[in-house]
């Protein structure tokens, strides 16, 4: 702006002019706004506002300060346009204002309420919260029903939980009117439940986390193309091809904007590209708002001419250079409830001016309006998005593990009612035990005041809340599966595999199941080794069970056979234990005297120690940090090893010491006759963490009394190559790592990989999902705002430290965790990497095989059989409806496979299909799957 000298008499005054990137019409004609700050130190009077080409206008001006919006025509350049302003017919004072071309604009507004299950409040209040929104919601898109186009409200379920809780709780003419919304628009449906930490899914976790959505559209009567998620900052890669099973094409993805997030805004705010799934078959269009989905919380005045001028600002700023934008808009805080004055400001707005122009809408209608003008023009990422707050859940590490366990053991529940025939299969408990097991993995751990106020009632009452969805799904599960075991005679009993691939497995029965004696037989008479372990388990080897069939074997009494019982696909030899090692064969453990670490793992048939020796440590290190500073690292204290088992079917020894951070540190080394892994079971009398001495001091509890735990794993593979198994994926840090990602920790599934191209070794994990690559890396504590204290890159190495342990967080997660915490691990050495046989070696150690009482005629032959055994089905299951079978199928290699589906019984018409169960395309011929791909069938019965 530039202002001329001010004439002698009024003292009006023009303090500053500037161009405003708003276009109205006005008879036919364009004409772009300008405002003019004036000021009048004396008494009221009129002025008259004069621009070239433009009618004067005249306006009445009291004392003080006052804004002016003037109109100048459009301008298709930069351009600086002289504006005079009179008084008493006198030029009070002459300026300039520089005007840009104003870029016509569309910009969606997504009205929506972020949904923390918990957090500034108890659960309870929250679920009541979110269905009064949808209540509110409803009634506001039918009172705003006859506005302007672009003007209804229209409420986004930011995810189908608040729905299903509608569903079940609220009266039939609310259900309806529901349903009504959502078919007429006015409440548009978002395909995830809620707001989860992908990265800790199992596979059909992550399946399911989009199946409800499809229920609740098919009731509607619409078609689910999109999902949003809030707070939370990144998405494990096998999201999008689970996006791609329930028919999603559009994520809107709004994270926290300030706190542990590292550089995600940076690289990816405001910057929509395609993320393309592992296989590289699907993608899904994904876009970060300005300010995450948080930007209406700063905002009490609501939206305004100020902030339309500042968001057009902040997109030049940004190169932003799409002439279709979107914002989220949640209310003013967290489970906000709905804003019905956006509908006022749009329908005035676009009343007043062509440009920009606002339109309140559903997250397809925005993302799809925008793909079509510039979908062929964005780039594409491949690769794994890798979350930062999935650190938290090893907070609460006994909890995640029982998590992990019980969402393995639906997906074994489900394939044992498939197995058995499939009637009676228990639809509305199967859907409750995966509610609890997603609503335990769902983002809100705890109070916001969890560290500073760890023992308030605030706290314990929504601890004790997050909690229960643990608890359940363990019981639910277990009742699912036991619901479909049949109940037979205490001295024979079936082993069922629920997998699909042939299994050799150890299988342990309790004291009470083997109450009937030591000796085992199968159905040939042949009697099987066996072994009395000192718990009282009778442990024997059930080998070669057909895919989802059993095997059945008999109790007799008499004392345990200790005949051969080597693997003939493995070799080996009979397994022997000394005070420090374990060998059958095949592996050879040696364990360190002094700290209890494995310092020698070999394989007799591969020529290499896969112990790093010149590491300082070996492998299953106890490695306890309190705060931040590597120099801090205490070990375990001297250890007492003792032969707890020697053999026949397996040798195991205990390792007992002391250790910071624990009353007591047991682990156990277990190796199999005929296994070419060993295992290990580590078990730890957690002590709590030091707690905020002055509660509500947030300072302390930002940096005060943090602890984590890793175990370390120094391998030595020479040249090897890290992967990480992800749901529905296997990546390689850095490498399939997109812009954004967190790298200080990353989430694995059930196993890690070290290889080179001759051989390597495959780490399984079943409890703890975090992992760190190459050092102790994890060590922000508390808060932090800074994208540059993150880790930007991941050297080559061979070193993986499980991050089983800790308290970093400043809220939100838990303050400390106490009293026994179990870890198991295996090892494999291998020759060259093989990502089936990983698959499929950790798929069966955290879905072990089943025992049940015999009874009936036994599940002998496979319920399903693949002719591919490089394909696994991470799903079989009755579907939903009672009339088919839905077969879920994982293809864990680069390579495409194709299979051919064999059933026991009669079957009908097999289709192509989803997560919404439907029958899409027929199945003619062998289906073909490609590389890290998931395909889903359902055949009918």
């Amino acid at each position: 702006m530039t202002l001329g000298a001010r004439a002698q008499g009024p003292r009006v005054t023009v303090k500053a002019a500037k161009g405003l990137p708003f276009l109205s019409m006005h008879n036919g004609r364009f004409y772009q706004s300008a405002e003019l700050s004036l000021e009048n130190p004396g008494d009221s009077t009129t002025v008259t506002i004069k621009v070239k080409g433009v009618p004067d206008v005249a306006l009445g001006l009291g004392s003080g300060s006052r804004q002016l919006e003037i109109f100048v025509p459009e301008v298709k350049k930069e351009t600086t346009v002289a504006f005079a302003v009179e008084s008493a017919g006198k030029t009070a004072t002459t300026g300039k204002v520089d005007l840009a071309p104003v870029r016509k604009m569309t910009i969606y507004i997504l009205p929506h309420s972020h949904n923390d299950i918990g957090y500034t409040e108890i659960q309870t209040n929250v679920e009541r919260k979110q269905m009064n929104n949808l209540l509110h919601g409803i009634e506001y898109a039918q009172k705003t029903k006859d506005y302007p186009a672009g003007a209804r409200f229209i409420w986004n379920l930011e995810g189908v939980y608040a729905a299903d809780l509608f569903l079940h709780r609220m009266n039939d003419q609310q259900r309806q009117d529901f349903i009504a919304a959502v078919k007429d628009g006015g409440v548009a449906l978002n395909g995830m439940y809620v707001n989860t930490l992908t990265g800790l899914c199992r596979p059909e976790e992550l399946l399911q986390l989009f199946r409800r959505s499809n229920e609740v559209a098919a009731q509607c009567g619409v078609k689910v193309e999109s999902a949003m998620i809030s707070d939370v900052p990144g998405y494990t890669w096998g999201t999008v091809a689970a996006m791609a099973q329930a028919g999603i094409r559009y994520f809107s993805a709004a994270p926290n904007y300030f706190d542990r997030i590292g550089d995600i805004l940076q690289q990816w705010e405001d910057k929509p590209f395609y993320w393309v799934s592992p296989s590289g078959k699907e993608k899904v269009l994904v876009w970060i708002p300005w300010k995450g989905y948080a930007l209406s919380h700063g905002m009490p005045e609501g939206l305004t001419k100020k902030f339309v001028d500042d968001y057009v600002a902040e997109l030049k700023k940004k190169n932003f250079n799409y002439d279709i934008s979107y914002i989220r808009w949640s209310g003013h805080g967290d489970n906000a409830v709905p804003d019905p004055t956006i509908s006022e400001f749009v329908k005035d707005w676009n009343t007043t001016y062509a440009w920009p122009k606002f339109i309140i809408s559903s997250t397809t209608t925005a993302f799809s309006a925008f793909e079509a003008k510039y979908g062929s023009q964005l780039p594409q990422e491949k690769g794994d998005w890798t979350g930062y707050w999935e650190d938290g859940a090893a907070s609460s590490a006994f909890e995640t593990a029982e998590n992990r366990a019980s969402s393995s053991r639906l997906s074994q529940a489900e394939a044992l009612w498939a197995m058995r025939g499939g009637t009676g299969f228990p639809v509305d408990r199967d859907r409750e035990g995966w509610k609890n097991v997603i609503l335990y993995s769902e983002h809100t751990w705890g109070a916001d005041v969890s560290v500073t106020r760890p023992l308030s009632q605030k706290t314990m009452e929504q601890w004790i809340i997050k909690k229960s969805y643990a608890t359940l799904a363990d019981s639910i599960s277990l009742e699912v599966l036991n619901g479909a075991l049949p109940q037979g005679a205490a001295n024979g009993f079936d082993v069922y595999n629920t997998n699909s691939w042939p299994r050799t497995g150890l299988v342990l029965l309790s004291r009470e199941q083997s109450a009937a004696g030591d000796k085992i037989t199968d159905a040939t008479g042949k009697t099987i080794p066996s072994q009395r372990l000192a718990n009282g388990e009778l442990a024997f080897v059930a080998t070669d069970i057909p895919p989802f069939a059993a095997k059945r074997y008999t109790l007799a009494p008499g004392p345990s056979f200790g005949g051969p019982t080597t693997n003939s696909a493995a070799g080996g030899s009979a397994v022997q234990a000394d005070n420090h090692s374990l060998d059958n064969g095949i592996l050879h453990v040696s364990i360190d005297e002094t700290t209890g670490t494995i310092k020698s793992l070999k394989n007799h048939s591969i020529d290499n120690e896969f112990v790093d020796t010149d590491s300082s440590g070996g492998l299953n290190d106890y490695l306890f940090l309190l705060g931040n500073k590597l120099s801090d690292v205490q070990r375990n204290g001297p250890v007492t090893i003792t032969v707890r088992e020697k053999g026949p079917v397996l040798a195991e020894l205990r390792i007992e010491s002391d250790a910071p951070g624990v009353a007591k540190l047991v682990r156990d080394v277990r190796l199999v006759n005929g296994f070419d892994f060993v295992e290990m079971t580590n078990y730890l009398d957690k002590l709590p963490a030091e707690l905020d001495p002055h509660p509500g001091d947030y300072p302390w509890a930002n940096l005060h009394g943090k602890e984590s735990l890793n175990f370390g794993f120094p391998f030595h593979v020479q040249g090897g190559d890290v992967r990480l198994d992800i749901p529905m994926a296997i990546m390689q840090p850095e490498k399939d790592q997109i812009p954004g990602s967190c790298k200080n920790w990353l989430e694995v599934g059930n196993w890690a990989d070290v290889s080179n191209k001759d051989y390597g070794v495959t780490w399984v994990t079943l409890d703890a999902p975090l992992v760190e690559v190459g050092g102790i890396t994890a060590t922000l504590l508390g808060g932090q705002s800074h994208p540059e204290v993150w880790r930007k890159h991941i050297e080559p190495t061979q070193k993986l430290y499980s991050w089983a342990l800790n308290n970093h967080w400043e809220t939100n997660y838990r303050a400390y965790q106490d009293g026994i915490i179990t870890f198991h691990y295996a090892l494999q050495p291998h020759k060259a990497f093989d990502a089936a046989a990983s698959t499929k070696l950790a798929t069966g150690l955290s879905q072990p095989l089943i025992v049940a009482p015999a009874a009936g005629e036994l599940a002998a032959t496979p319920k399903l059989q693949l002719s591919s055994q490089r394909l696994v089905a991470l799903v079989l299951k009755p579907s939903t409806d009672g009339k088919a079978w839905m077969v879920t199928l994982f293809n864990p290699n680069e390579q495409s496979e194709s299979t051919s589906l064999t059933w026991t019984g009669s079957v009908g018409a097999a289709h192509y299909s989803n997560t919404s169960e439907e029958a899409q395309a027929s199945v003619d011929g062998p289906i073909v799957v490609a590389g890290q791909d998931v395909v889903t069938i359902r055949v009918e019965k």
